[in-house]
């Protein structure tokens, strides 16, 4: 395949700030993700190289990404999400030559489980030359029973979804760049990535085909995360 719809490269960008206990599911789901890419027929398969970022950890994450030597781990400092997800990228694209269309950036976190076709179903939007494909999450058990309840009354998880979540998010390798990639703040990140990229009029596809898990819990690692926004509902169910 050539133009704009060839992808021969996949990397995957996974932050990790003191994730020992759910790392080992976020890296099991995405090894099995990795390799359904490697079962399509008919085309050969993009290289896909995956990263642990250990952002600021104090636990025993890094010890959890060294069992796992399929995929790459570096350490960051920033303490910042935006920073490592940003960190990510420049490990596995480091010069400006090899800013390619060719290359998909697909990014998750460490509390969260992609589903099998993860990947499968980005690539295959990449090759019909969507360059912005946007998923949708849905929280664990950690999430209470009320609050499950409210979750499910306020979020319809539907192809045209409203919804930007870095944990479920995939974007060409240039047209990230000229968006100016992800901003270096701990919160949001994702959304003013997206919006830079809309002003780019990028091809983009919101769905729910590739639905990711992640953390219900309500205290979370950054503080304008998924966790907020739980806690913030939780709020409001009781005032």
């Amino acid at each position: 395949m050539s133009g704009r719809g060839a992808i021969d490269r996949i990397i995957v960008v996974v932050p990790a700030r003191n994730e020992e206990e759910l790392l080992p599911r976020c890296l099991s789901a995405l090894a099995v993700a990795v390799g359904e890419v490697g079962g399509v027929a008919g085309q050969a398969p993009p290289v896909i190289d995956v990263v642990v970022v250990l952002d600021r950890c104090s636990d025993g994450t890094a010890d959890v990404a060294s069992e796992w030597p399929i995929f790459a781990s570096i350490q960051t400092n920033g303490g910042a999400v935006g920073v490592a997800r940003r960190a990510g990228v420049r490990h596995l694209v480091p010069t400006s030559d090899r800013f390619t269309s060719t290359t998909w950036i697909a990014t998750t976190d460490a509390d969260s489980a992609v589903p099998p076709n993860w990947l499968t179903v980005q690539l295959a939007f990449a090759r019909n030359s969507i360059d912005l494909v946007l998923g949708t999450v849905v929280p664990d058990e950690g999430l209470s029973d009320g609050g499950r309840e409210r979750w499910d009354a306020q979020h319809r998880l539907v192809e045209g979804h409203t919804y930007v979540h870095g944990a479920n998010l995939g974007v060409r390798a240039d047209r990230y760049f000229h968006a100016g990639e992800f901003a270096r703040v701990d919160g949001h990140e994702d959304v003013r990535l997206v919006s830079a990229l809309r002003g780019l009029r990028v091809s983009e596809i919101r769905t729910e085909l590739i639905p990711v898990v992640t953390s219900g819990r309500l205290a979370g690692r950054t503080p304008e995360g998924f966790a907020g926004y739980l806690r913030d509902q939780a709020a409001e169910a009781t005032s």
